[in-house]
């Protein structure tokens, strides 16, 4: 699934907009080789200009690199322009992400509170740390935070998409169907929420609930990405393999190339039983690597590619993608299988081991889960 902290494509574009004038103006400055000096400074003022100056050029790079998702290097660098001054939402913001998408979930809720404390309880930085407190498996927080950037900003379709795909990242399954919910109580005629709805209400094994739905966002978006995404899903679920992959192939001739039913595509080849050296199987590696290539952080198409390459004997070609699916997804028990016989066939046992033995953690973790829930009332 596409990793929330990886997620924020939406939420990125929020950035240049929260970026002072000051702060627009010195990068001004430096792209076209000339000084800058603050409001109310001097010349005179020289080591200070300079501080702001490497600040701000701290700040961009390490914008640059969040938004290319390399989170751990942009850290020391946000770092750096947050202790120089420059833009305290900018560098604390992004900072707050970068700790999203490394897993340093107490360290980006500290950020996103001294936002809030300086007056930036924007809703964005509560999009933020709903996603943060999610994946540190605090829902009743989550909630809270999600409810209030529904508050701020209750149109926004791509925030809560964004949300419901860190709820979905993290097998918030009923979280998710809360948020859905919320954001229909706004945007009733919203062909995305409805198809959300549906695919959390099939997850949590209602899929008689789920069918009007898939109906409903098929109704709105006729012939449109969520319409077909509707149609193919719901025949997914009711296992009309043959009906789902007609609908997937005719949407993908239409030019509907959206990553995520190029994915579906290539995923409903596999299960088809299409085999290497097949032109079934081509056309499922060739949907599966223009996905990856369209959105590398949906680990739903990554760990599907590195199966792929695994079943054509590619194993060294199938690891990165693996290894990019068990980032992103680390409680999927899948990819583990598959990380253990890749690294088999390569010859290292010791990492192919170790994945076993994350796997056997797992479902242990799994199963106590299990047996927690069936006791309680």
């Amino acid at each position: 699934m596409v990793l929330a902290q990886i997620l924020c494509a939406g939420v990125l574009l929020l950035w240049a907009s929260s970026i002072p004038a000051e702060q627009k103006a010195a990068e001004r400055a430096q792209q076209a080789g000339g000084n800058y000096t603050p409001t109310g400074g001097s010349q005179s003022q020289d080591s200070g200009q300079a501080s702001a100056t490497a600040a701000a050029e701290s700040l961009r790079q390490g914008t640059k690199l969040t938004m290319q998702g390399q989170f751990a290097a942009a850290i020391p660098l946000l770092h750096a322009a947050q202790t120089g001054g420059a833009s305290g939402y900018a560098a604390g913001f992004n900072l707050a992400l970068c700790y999203v998408g490394t897993g340093r979930y107490v360290d980006a809720i500290t950020q996103l509170q001294a936002l809030q404390g300086m007056g930036r309880n924007t809703a964005a930085v509560n999009n933020l740390m709903a996603q943060a407190y999610l994946g540190k498996g605090d829902l009743q927080q989550a909630w809270a935070s999600i409810q209030e950037a529904a508050r701020l900003a209750p149109t926004d379709e791509k925030m809560y998409a964004l949300l419901l795909n860190a709820c979905t990242d993290h097998y918030a399954y009923a979280l998710g169907l809360q948020v859905a919910d919320l954001g229909l109580t706004a945007l009733l005629d919203s062909a995305r929420l409805h198809y959300e709805r549906a695919m959390f209400l099939a997850r949590l094994d209602r899929f008689d609930e789920a069918k009007p739905e898939f109906a409903k966002a098929a109704q709105l978006d006729p012939g449109g990405d969520v319409g077909y995404l509707a149609l193919v899903q719901e025949r997914l679920y009711q296992d009309r393999l043959p009906e789902a992959l007609d609908l997937a192939r005719r949407a993908v001739n239409a030019g509907h190339r959206d990553y995520q039913m190029l994915s579906l595509l290539g995923t409903v080849l596999m299960f088809s039983g299409a085999a290497p050296a097949s032109p079934e199987f081509a056309e499922a590696r060739s949907a599966l690597e223009a996905s990856v290539s369209e959105r590398g952080d949906y680990s739903t198409s990554q760990i599907a590619l590195g199966k792929l390459y695994l079943m054509e004997g590619r194993a060294a070609e199938a690891i990165p993608h693996l290894e990019a699916g068990r980032r992103l997804e680390p409680q999927n028990p899948a990819v583990y299988t598959s990380l253990a016989s890749a690294y088999r066939r390569i010859g290292d046992k010791q990492a192919s081991e170790a994945s076993l033995s994350t796997l056997a953690a797992l479902l242990r973790e799994k199963a106590a889960t299990a047996a927690r829930e069936q006791v309680q009332p």
